[in-house]
């Protein structure tokens, strides 16, 4: 895996990423920082992916299960240390999963091999933090 992250110069803070897939990804500072708070934080963009991760991981352990899953969300509310390096020390991931017919057991089952197995972003982050997951199923009709 390979990415470029450029400077856009010295009027602000803000970066263009180029990931190794040819997809393109802007961020930015915040102005106390320098940053026009035109796009993403940095340790936005590590939450975010972390939450793309577990939740790419719900979706597929739920499909290959043959749940019937409709939808999947994934809120990540953290805390950071106060000093530097200010590292997440807190996430909590909660998932509302849309389908027919879920079962409580089949969505934990697939939160829980995410968290312990196959997301690697969130298990680096449990290096650092307290990770916590709770969930809510939405059934459709």
């Amino acid at each position: 895996m390979e990415c470029k992250v450029s400077w856009n110069g010295p009027s602000g803070m803000s970066f263009l990423a180029q990931t190794g897939s040819g997809h393109l990804v802007t961020m930015d500072g915040a102005p106390e920082g320098g940053g026009h708070n035109l796009a993403p934080r940095p340790m936005e963009m590590v939450l975010l992916g972390t939450g793309g991760c577990t939740a790419y991981d719900v979706v597929l352990i739920l499909k290959k299960g043959r749940a019937d899953i409709r939808g999947c969300e994934c809120v990540l509310k953290a805390e950071r240390a106060d000093t530097e390096p200010k590292v997440f020390t807190k996430i909590n991931f909660h998932f509302v999963v849309t389908g027919k017919g879920l079962k409580p057991e089949q969505v934990e089952r697939a939160i829980t091999l995410s968290h312990d197995k196959y997301c690697s972003a969130s298990i680096m982050l449990g290096k650092t933090a307290d990770i916590t997951h709770s969930f809510e199923i939405v059934e459709v009709a």
